[in-house]
């Protein structure tokens, strides 16, 4: 299931990130790495707002789309 398809609040762990080499880095050093739980604190019009690393983190839908939980 991706990131952007979660219709509860509840704290889920990252199993991978799809995506080219770039998307996946990128996504990696905002604290979205295998193994690490992850929460949703909020949905935003083009987006995601994340709680990951004990940081929250803003994501639009296609980066969230990349995130398999």
């Amino acid at each position: 299931m991706a990131l952007i398809e979660i219709t509860d609040d509840g704290i889920y762990r990252i199993k991978r990130i799809k995506g080219d080499t770039h998307i996946r880095h990128h996504l990696e050093n905002l604290g979205f790495i295998p193994g690490e739980p992850i929460k949703v604190v909020s949905r935003v019009a083009d987006g995601l707002i994340v709680s990951v690393k004990g940081c929250r983190v803003a994501v639009n839908n296609d980066a969230a789309g990349m995130v398999v939980i």
